[in-house]
């Protein structure tokens, strides 16, 4: 169990992107203005719980299945790459739940936002290549970004404008398509 600063910045940065709080931006602001307020501490809790619960539970309900952890790394590879494409291209591939309930800081943003499908199954295809602290530490990192971000979210919409949120959704789709192709290299083909 060692730190190491470079895994930590790949796995924030592959998480940051994957979980695309910037890029989720229009939905955050559109429910800020539905709702009135957004419970950004308690969003971001609830994140946080989800993922960390699913890095060290989600590898055993893997195994209860029987599939191990390269295999739903390579699945995870193929959600990553098409949440890449729906960046780049623009189209919504994956459809979220619209129904905001009375819970509006868990449903939506908590989860499927923030802590959806891409983001858990990125957390267990991470296990495969980066040490568990280090992703921790990728985690909190994230955490505190997206609480930042949560909270400062109608500053954020008034300073980037649709255009800068667009090219930021761009650039991290182009990330994203270049993760899951290191993913596959690595779990599919050990050996390359």
């Amino acid at each position: 169990m060692s730190f190491s600063f470079k895994e930590i910045v790949s796995v924030t940065l592959i998480l940051f992107s994957v979980i695309d709080v910037i890029g989720s931006l229009p939905v955050i602001i559109d429910l800020r203005k539905k709702v009135g307020k957004i419970e950004s501490e308690r969003a971001t809790i609830v994140s946080g719980v989800l993922m960390v619960s699913f890095l060290f539970v989600g590898e055993r309900i893997l195994k209860l299945f029987g599939v191990d952890v390269a295999s739903f790394a390579v699945a995870g590879a193929l959600i990553i790459f098409l949440i890449g494409l729906e960046m780049i291209l623009g189209r919504t591939i994956f459809k979220a739940d619209e129904t905001v309930g009375g819970a509006s800081h868990i449903v939506p943003i908590a989860f499927p936002l923030i802590a959806g499908a891409g983001t858990l199954t990125t957390i267990i295809s991470l296990r495969a290549e980066y040490q568990t602290v280090n992703i921790i530490v990728g985690i909190v990192i994230n955490l505190v970004l997206i609480y930042v971000v949560l909270k400062s979210s109608e500053w954020i919409e008034g300073r980037l404008g649709p255009g800068g949120l667009a090219v930021l959704r761009k650039i991290f789709g182009i990330i994203l398509l270049a993760i899951a192709i290191k993913l596959f290299k690595t779990n599919l083909i050990p050996d390359f």
